[in-house]
């Protein structure tokens, strides 16, 4: 896919000790290239790194991504609870320019209809430059839930996903002008800055 000021570029940084010495196969980067491929209508290339659950890595990771690679977005999997060696979040706010503590909130708040054990999930966003950083689940399942939010039996949207507010974010920090798909999930942006899809009325 050629990159043109208006492709996204998505960074996927999955972080485990395990997966990236090879113990068992990474399941985080697969979901979210999935999920992406039925979420989004707007071009989108990506670039995946597999990286073990050292703080220094993840930050020399992170900066890369957002400096060197230049991702609109950079989003990571796993190393967000309290165990010894999950240390994503300390990462993500030690090269953040700005954190966004929203994303962190609703994504409990998301996890939270489906287990009590959410709330010792240490997720965090934030900016550095004009990247977005946004830490998401190990789980394929827990990630496509954070994204898309929840939903009520009749499929109406109960609680908003996180990433309903991205592609506003993204148009705030200098990004490129995100369209999804509205079934996999709906970006919200104030009526001002909604652009008018080419060859309609």
């Amino acid at each position: 896919m050629t990159t043109n000021d208006e492709t996204l570029l998505i960074g996927l940084v999955s972080i485990s000790d395990r997966a990236s010495s090879g113990v068992y196969q990474d399941q985080g980067i697969p979901a979210l290239q999935e999920w992406f491929g039925n979420a989004l209508a707007s071009p989108w290339r990506m670039e995946a790194r597999l990286i073990p659950d050292e703080q220094a890595v993840i930050e020399r990771t992170l900066i890369e991504l957002c400096d060197e690679v230049g991702c609109h977005l950079v989003l990571t999997t796993g190393g967000t609870g309290p165990a010894p060696r999950d240390v994503t979040p300390e990462a993500t706010m030690a090269v953040a320019h700005k954190l966004m503590p929203g994303f962190g909130e609703q994504m409990r708040q998301i996890s939270l209809h489906y287990v009590p054990t959410a709330i010792l999930s240490r997720q965090v966003g934030a900016i550095r430059g004009k990247s977005l950083i946004l830490n998401l689940p190990g789980q394929p399942k827990s990630i496509r839930e954070t994204l898309e939010g929840v939903k009520d039996a009749d499929g109406r949207q109960a609680v908003h996903g996180i990433f309903s507010a991205v592609p506003y974010c993204i148009d705030l920090i200098g990004g490129p002008y995100i369209e999804t798909n509205d079934a996999v999930v709906k970006a919200f942006r104030p009526k001002s800055a909604i652009r008018a899809k080419p060859g309609a009325a």
